[in-house]
């Protein structure tokens, strides 16, 4: 039996990479890579005809040229450079975005990441401020870990986008996410702000290979849910563009249905496939869904030994 790793799960190490190993190697979204600070977050990116030439993705994903134009690019910050934190830095600077990444390590961690994509490496800090969406792809564990009032100075309209899941063997016992608070719930309490769940329930290699024009039989699709509705609606037109089918998934509150373990988690399914996949979840087998995802993590962990 092949055992894939969870979302975002970052690589256990059984040997220390060099750096060129993590860039071009076995592990192709655990990338470094290093850049300098970034503008202001509602000041718009001034780009070359170059530059909007990458926008194109071979999957045949939107391509911004064709189908959004030039004054829809975004500024995006990034907190977390693993799997799923890579993999968007990559895919949304082909689309023609500015990307500001950061992880814990600092911004020189980040050098090969930075000269591959165009994607600026910053601090923790700056990448907060970056903006006008913000993604925190963190594990759980590190979340409280996060500075004190980390978005405190930063524009109530820049929406924030959560993609952690809770894993009880990697991350210690939670127990406010024990006695059944929303994972998601419990992260915008934390950071002080509404968040958006997104790009939870996908396999980084799906992220970056499965996106596909609209339209195309199959495309697999991906739930969005959380408040206010005109942030939620602003990530469901980045998944869209990012070649996926994106579901409205209600409101922040109804996002246990994409949890870890639940119908619809890392299945990729089309459009059809998660709206039933939402509707089947069942809130009183929240803990039976999580130890199914935990022992899938524990399985993974031990393959790797």
């Amino acid at each position: 039996m092949v055992v894939q790793r969870p979302p975002g799960l970052l690589r256990p190490a059984r040997r220390r990479q060099s750096d060129e190993d993590s860039h071009r190697g076995r592990d192709p979204i655990k990338a470094r890579g290093n850049a300098p600070g970034a503008r202001g977050p509602h000041e718009k990116p001034v780009r070359s005809r170059a530059s909007r030439k990458r926008a194109a993705h071979p999957t045949g994903a939107c391509s911004r040229r064709t189908h959004f134009p030039e004054e829809d690019d975004m500024k995006i910050g990034i907190i977390g450079a693993g799997l799923i934190g890579g993999t968007l830095a990559r895919r949304w600077t082909q689309l023609g975005h500015e990307v500001s990444i950061a992880n814990s390590r600092g911004p020189d961690t980040l050098r090969d990441l930075a000269k591959e994509t165009g994607a600026k490496a910053v601090t923790v800090e700056e990448a907060a401020k970056a903006g006008e969406v913000v993604v925190v792809t963190i594990p759980q564990k590190a979340v409280p870990d996060l500075r004190k009032g980390l978005f405190a100075n930063v524009p109530k309209d820049v929406v924030i986008i959560d993609t952690g899941n809770y894993y009880p063997v990697r991350d210690g016992s939670i127990p406010e996410l024990e006695n059944g608070k929303v994972e998601s719930e419990w992260v915008a309490s934390l950071i002080g702000r509404p968040v958006i769940k997104a790009f939870n329930n996908i396999f980084f290699q799906s992220l970056l290979e499965k996106g596909t024009p609209k339209g195309t039989p199959g495309r697999v699709a991906l739930p969005i849910a959380g408040d206010p509705p005109e942030h939620r609606a602003k990530v469901l037109k980045l998944v869209e563009e990012l070649g996926f089918d994106a579901i409205d998934a209600g409101s922040l509150a109804d996002s246990w249905r994409q949890q870890p373990g639940t119908p619809v988690y890392t299945h990729d399914f089309d459009a059809a496939g998660v709206k039933k996949a939402l509707a089947e979840a069942e809130r009183s087998r929240l803990p039976e869904y999580r130890q199914k995802a935990d022992d899938s993590l524990r399985a993974f962990f031990a393959s790797q030994k």
